[in-house]
């Protein structure tokens, strides 16, 4: 058993990732055998992701607030507390926090045996964003 005392500080999103603040705590990262990689990733009303994809997919676990998440050719989907989304593998998509909420979520994704947990691609245009269903409650 390991113990790992909480020593990181909450980084920022990188600007190539994120469009809008996004603030990162480090859950787990690949390293000495072990492929998981997890975060708790805190959006800011409107802030989400750029379209990406996972090589074994990706889980996300909504912890707070009300997102938006969406795969390529499809709607754009709501997405509350205690709601749980499966990306599949190689399946392009973004996620983030609706326009006026913020969002919280655990994201958890395996690396391929190189190591990559994630191929970046386009930020998502705030036409695509603009796509969003209104939000009530």
């Amino acid at each position: 058993m390991q113990i790992m005392r909480n020593g990181l500080d909450t980084g920022p999103g990188p600007a190539d990732w994120f469009t809008g603040a996004v603030f990162i705590d480090t859950i787990a990262a690949p390293a000495q055998g072990s492929r998981i990689g997890a975060a708790c990733v805190h959006f800011t009303p409107g802030a989400r992701t750029a379209w990406h994809t996972h090589p074994h997919g990706q889980t996300i676990w909504v912890s707070e607030g009300v997102g938006l998440c969406r795969r390529r050719g499809g709607p754009i989907e709501v997405i509350r507390p205690g709601d749980r989304v499966f990306f599949e593998p190689g399946e392009g998509h973004w996620h983030g926090a609706a326009r006026n909420r913020l969002m919280t979520h655990v994201a958890m994704q395996q690396a391929d045996e190189e190591g990559n947990v994630v191929t970046w691609g386009d930020h998502v245009s705030d036409a695509e964003y603009g796509e969003a269903p209104s939000i009530a409650g």
